[in-house]
């Protein structure tokens, strides 16, 4: 018997018994789909996080910083030296001072960081609003909405505000003070950009610190040219003595928790999934006891067990695989409904939108084939029952 042939005898059962046939694929699609939506559930929690604090550049960063007092001195030397190791592609200085600040009538004390202009991309910070330094543009600074709150600021009208600075005059460990003081008149800038981080900091190019004979610094960025260079940079930074992390680490210990999370997902949907596999079972075997004198009738006319073997299989693997279809519908539909009404409620209590579902598109290829191979499971006994029935008896219980 050809494969066209066992095929549409396997098929005709959705049409005599399409109710039940649908219900069967229905159940199997709502395991799927229970699968689907809580694994896209898992990966959009953990793709939404790592896209807020990560960037491909951050994550080849190692953030470099004194030990302790008596260790190594992060200094020029020191920096000089961190720019001509092998393997190092970039190196970004920060360097603090605490000022006040003014905008409008409001003042208050707030941390301002000189930094390069490359120094918030290796980090990984993403601007809330505006847009990054520039060494075209040395008037301008970012601020944080800490900061912007500290100064009745709203972020939609932060951009384009004079920001007052009025240097200390106490001299500090890491930086020496021209001609005696920094304060030399009180220094205007204009925010350029508006980023989210809970420090109450101002950044501002270091190149326009021209008050501050700078011998120190308080952190450095070193980025590495590629990820396999990072572990040999790493051993030769700690040998200068000093103290290194990375948000490489961080990601990695993120990935293994959510590598769990994601497993109990599976686990809970897999349980779903074992349910539907029941019902297409019990289904099979339904339709075993209904076609019985069918099976009889066939042998007797020269069909081989294999044939016979063969058509519950297939009838069997195509419900499996419609299910799974269906599944990655209903999961995908599922996902898409309850994210819009979660941000509907954020939008309405004044968060900001999230996309917290994310399926990558080889688990939706897994999915359902996944689906095709519980089908195929189920219907093996149905099948090896049905070619072992003898036609003899079959047709005597006619």
């Amino acid at each position: 018997m050809l494969i066209w042939d066992i095929i549409k005898l396997s098929t005709r059962m959705f049409k005599a018994r399409a109710s039940r046939t649908f219900l069967t694929i229905l159940g199997m699609g709502v395991g799927v789909g229970t699968v689907l939506f809580l694994v896209s559930f898992g990966y959009g929690i953990q793709k939404t996080l790592l896209d807020k604090i990560t960037t491909s550049d951050s994550l080849l960063t190692i953030d470099v910083n004194e030990a302790g007092p008596e260790e190594a001195k992060l200094d020029r030397e020191a920096f000089e030296k961190l720019q001509n190791m092998e393997g190092v592609a970039e190196v970004s200085p920060r360097f603090n001072t605490n000022v006040r600040g003014k905008v409008g009538d409001l003042t208050s004390d707030i941390l301002l960081s000189g930094i390069s202009p490359a120094f918030l991309r290796l980090g990984g910070v993403k601007m809330t609003e505006g847009e990054l330094l520039s060494d075209d543009d040395l008037d301008g600074v970012i601020i944080t909405t800490s900061a912007a709150k500290a100064f009745g600021l709203e972020p939609e009208n932060v951009i384009g505000k004079e920001i007052e600075f009025t240097f200390s005059e106490k001299k500090q460990d890491n930086y020496l003070v021209k001609n005696g003081s920094a304060n030399s008149g009180k220094v205007k800038y204009k925010i350029i950009g508006l980023t989210e981080e809970d420090e109450n900091a101002v950044f501002v190019n270091i190149l326009n610190l021209d008050n501050f004979d700078i011998q120190r610094f308080d952190q450095v960025k070193v980025r590495c040219e590629s990820s396999g260079r990072m572990a040999g940079v790493r051993e030769q930074i700690i040998g200068m003595g000093f103290s290194v992390s990375s948000l490489s680490d961080a990601v990695d210990q993120a990935n293994k928790v959510f590598r769990v999370v994601k497993i109990t997902l599976l686990g809970f949907g897999i349980l779903a999934l074992v349910v539907s596999a029941i019902g297409m079972f019990n289904t099979m075997t339904i339709a075993l006891l209904e076609r019985t004198v069918e099976i009889g009738i066939m042998k007797s006319i020269g069909a081989s067990d294999l044939t016979i073997s063969g058509m519950f299989l297939t009838e069997a693997t195509i419900m499996g695989f419609l299910g799974g279809l269906g599944g990655v519908v209903m999961g995908f539909l599922t996902g898409q409904i309850f994210n819009f009404l979660l941000n509907f409620v954020a939008s309405h209590l004044g968060g900001s939108s999230l996309s917290l579902f994310y399926t990558p598109v080889w688990f939706i290829a897994v999915i359902i084939l996944f689906g095709t191979v519980v089908g195929f499971a189920t219907g093996i006994v149905p099948a090896r029952r049905a070619s072992l029935i003898d036609p003899l008896d079959a047709l005597r219980d006619k």
